[in-house]
């Protein structure tokens, strides 16, 4: 997914192939498309969250952001292993929000960083310590 679009909802980005060497053969190409089809097939929030929730009339959908990567290397040269090739691949997800369904209208909300709740009230206590101390400093600058 990428930056909310106008309306503040996510849009997903197109994809894109792989850059294939000159030598790769259609058969390369094709196990290439198998395996992207595979495992895109495979993540989706519903892998990664669970099913959507209904409960007491309310729906909720989770919402993540999915990523998925693979790559593959084929050999060329005089040793015994001319052709051979290796490859791997992985997903990551990451939780973005959820979408809530109630009396008909759909609303999404976003999940908050976890780590801002912990790091404004720190910073704002930090700064609250250390001002004292800094406006005793620069007072006695400015008398001596």
């Amino acid at each position: 997914m990428t930056a909310p679009d106008a309306t503040g909802r996510p849009t997903p980005r197109p994809a894109s192939r792989p850059a294939l060497p000159p030598s790769a053969g259609p058969e390369l190409e094709a196990q290439l498309e198998r395996l992207a089809d595979e495992i895109g097939g495979r993540v989706s929030a519903a892998v990664a969250y669970g099913e959507p929730v209904t409960a007491e009339g309310v729906i909720v959908i989770p919402v993540a952001e999915v990523s998925v990567g693979f790559g593959v290397g084929v050999g060329s040269g005089s040793g015994a292993g001319d052709g051979e090739g290796m490859g791997g691949g992985g997903a990551l997800t990451r939780p973005r929000g959820f979408i809530e369904i109630k009396d008909g209208a759909a609303t999404y909300r976003p999940l908050r960083r976890p780590w801002l709740d912990v790091a404004l009230p720190l910073a704002a206590l930090l700064a609250g310590v250390a001002a004292p101390s800094l406006a005793r400093r620069l007072a006695r600058r400015r008398r001596g």
